[in-house]
């Protein structure tokens, strides 16, 4: 009996006769041939089907084989560099052929179909060779997050999914019965890691997190998973090195390992073949007065119809903000030292500047907004108090976490990176509705 192998490894048994298990994905026929499109998971081969080379019975199942039929098919591995699939170059030719199951009229064809059509049908959706390939290099991503931060010396320590309290704001937690008391889906697993740093040095959390946020842009989905480093006796310059050294690995490992997937997508590789060491630094003052200028001079937004929108100090940027700052560089830009009061209660403000922290964000090109967003913490107990106090946050909720900086405090510093919009920005798509298997957005809860 043939081995059954994956259309991924047919490049390592040309000119043996293997099986392969999966899916009809498309077929053309032209008399006593029959062309099958087959994709198993791995990848897509072409299946040559020839008339006196496989049974009657086998020629004719192959005629009958349906757009997403399930069969196996053995044959000999051949190389013709003309050969469509993935990997390119490769076809089996065939002696044999199994339907396992006719598939009934699939409902998405290569025809265009609507947003909500795909939407309400992603559990099919996902077969097709974008979302495949998309779904690929997300998995790239989650390892090579895991990779860079496994071997550099962070502990990777789950955090609580429910909470009793929130770590950035209430307006957009889920809110959740916990037998008789509030608690909430987690927004974020930061204030838990500030206490694993404390036992540990270094550690992240991975996970999926919550935002209740009446938001339909297409940089925001409800749920989504993020990767967030803490790091003790770390500043906010100290994190910045860390952050351009863990993007540009993450990039560089989905150019390396995905160049098929990437192909699909028809992505242009220019921007990304540029993420390495460093990353550019601009003060938010610095930001404030370049979007000024350009507001000023009637600049258009790169990507949008209208002009630079001016912007008051102390101002959060929009999207508009950031694509246009982050298409002054050739690589992301680290934007840092934000106003106080648009940013989280824990961040520690700059000593002879309170009005401004220590906070920064990494701002990604060709419009994708803020990949990471980061700080220096609070490390004096007194002063996370008076923010806690000031930000009118329940002071019983925290006190666990003003406990953390009675017993040893240093300097410490974190960041959170979104999965969902790094897939989005790697693959260079419109909506990140796309980046996950399922995703969760306000229009969609089902499938």
């Amino acid at each position: 009996m043939a081995p059954i192998v994956s259309i991924r490894k047919m490049t390592d048994h040309v000119g043996e006769e293997v099986t392969l298990e999966g899916w009809l994905y498309a077929k053309t026929g032209k008399g006593r041939l029959q062309f099958l499109q087959v994709r198993d998971g791995s990848g897509v081969c072409q299946v040559v089907v020839f008339k006196q080379n496989v049974s009657e019975a086998d020629f004719e199942a192959a005629k009958t084989l349906t757009q997403e039929s399930s069969l196996r098919v053995t044959g000999v591995v051949k190389q013709d560099e003309r050969s469509p699939g993935i990997p390119g170059g490769y076809e089996l030719d065939a002696n044999k052929v199994e339907v396992v199951q006719i598939a009934d009229n699939y409902p998405i064809s290569p025809k265009e179909h609507g947003v909500e059509f795909l939407m309400s049908n992603r559990h099919l959706w996902i077969r097709s060779s974008r979302q495949w390939a998309i779904l690929r290099i997300r998995a790239t991503i989650v390892q090579a997050i895991r990779e860079w931060l496994d071997t550099h010396g962070f502990l990777n320590v789950d955090t609580p999914i429910l909470t009793p309290s929130a770590a950035e704001g209430t307006t957009t937690l889920f809110e959740i019965d916990y037998h008789g008391e509030p608690a909430y889906l987690a927004q974020t697993g930061q204030l838990y890691n500030e206490a694993n740093i404390f036992a540990f040095g270094k550690v992240y959390c991975f996970g999926p997190t919550f935002r209740a946020e009446k938001s339909k842009t297409r940089r925001h989905l409800q749920e989504f998973w993020m990767v967030e480093p803490e790091i003790a006796f770390c500043n906010l310059e100290g994190l910045m090195e860390i952050e351009e050294k863990f993007v540009s690995h993450i990039v560089q490992s989905c150019i390396a390992k995905n160049a098929e997937e990437l192909a699909i997508l028809e992505r242009d590789l220019t921007h990304l073949q540029r993420v390495s060491p460093p990353f550019p630094r601009i003060h938010y003052d610095e930001a404030v007065a370049m979007i000024n200028k350009a507001a000023a001079a009637g600049e258009l937004v790169p990507g949008y119809e209208d002009t630079v929108p001016a912007i008051e100090w102390g101002d959060d940027f929009g999207s508009p903000h950031e694509t246009y700052l982050a298409a002054q560089f050739e690589k992301p830009v680290f934007v840092h030292h934000y106003p106080t009061q648009v940013k989280a209660f824990y961040m520690e403000p700059e000593p002879d500047r309170a009005e401004v922290c220590r906070s920064v964000d990494l701002l990604a090109p060709e419009g994708y907004g803020e990949i990471t967003g980061g700080s220096e913490r609070m490390s004096d107990p007194q002063k996370l108090i008076t923010a806690i106090e000031k930000h009118g946050l329940p002071m019983d909720a925290y006190e666990w976490y003003i406990d953390l900086r009675q017993y040893g405090s240093v300097v410490h510093s974190g960041f959170g990176l979104g999965l969902e919009r790094t897939v989005a920005w790697i693959c260079g798509l419109d909506h990140v509705r796309e980046t996950a298997a399922f995703p969760r957005t306000l229009q969609y809860l089902r499938p």
